[in-house]
């Protein structure tokens, strides 16, 4: 039987993890996660011939990478001009949080009459490791452990090819997510609190409630990122 502090899933590769990885691939997570993380901000200009030299590869996956970031709405590539990183768009984000709600509240409902006690212990773990990062003002890690709560639902719940939809949507979401940790995390901690005790008194409608607030809550502070980082958002 899984002790009760341990995720029964824990170390089981997901198929992204099984599927071969490419050199296109992986240029495209890099950039990808710096794209998302900020640490190439909006307006940020990209060179294919510098980003293949500094790697050691030639410019073609770098293209195709270049090419799925733009497909995304991450990059602009202007022929003949530089690419460039994309602002930060709210129309991008509510989309991205019209499809996370549509598909995570799904979960939610099925994960309130599914989980079992160890799929809920794990996530309790999970939840207090949350509170550990947030103490100690450790950003990234509180954003990965976000994700991590919510994949997990999906997970134990059997529906983890609903978190593949929602991550191959929500970028958009987790640019803006990340401006708002410096003041945002400790809300989006609580929050989880909610939703996890709604599903250990198996009240899908309680959780799906707590997972409206919790998604809903970036499109009543995006007006104080815009005001607080107006570099990084288009115009409108």
């Amino acid at each position: 039987m899984p002790s009760r502090n341990i995720s029964p899933h824990r170390g089981l590769p997901t198929l992204d993890d099984l599927r071969p990885r490419t050199v296109t691939d992986q240029i495209f997570e890099e950039l990808y996660k710096r794209v998302i993380d900020l640490s190439l901000p909006p307006g940020t200009r990209l060179s294919e011939a510098e980003v293949a030299a500094k790697i050691g590869v030639s410019r073609q996956p770098v293209r195709d990478a270049f090419y799925r970031l733009s497909q995304q709405g991450f990059i602009e590539i202007r022929p003949q001009r530089a690419t460039i990183v994309t602002a930060i768009s709210e129309e991008s984000i509510l989309q991205a949080q019209f499809i996370r709600l549509a598909l995570e509240t799904a979960c939610l409902r099925k994960a309130a009459e599914r989980l079992t006690k160890d799929h809920l212990a794990a996530l309790d773990e999970l939840v207090e490791r949350q509170e550990v990062a947030v103490k100690a003002d450790q950003r990234a890690e509180f954003h990965a452990l976000d994700d991590q709560f919510h994949h997990d639902i999906c997970a134990y719940t059997g529906l983890e090819f609903a978190w593949t939809l929602i991550k191959e949507n929500k970028g958009h979401m987790d640019r803006a997510r990340y401006l708002s940790l410096s003041f945002g995390a400790s809300i989006a901690l609580a929050e989880h609190r909610e939703i996890l005790a709604a599903l250990h008194a198996r009240d899908a409608d309680r959780a799906v409630a707590a997972c409206e607030r919790h998604l809903g809550r970036i499109a009543e502070i995006f007006p104080r990122l815009r005001a607080d980082n107006p570099d990084a958002f288009g115009k409108g």
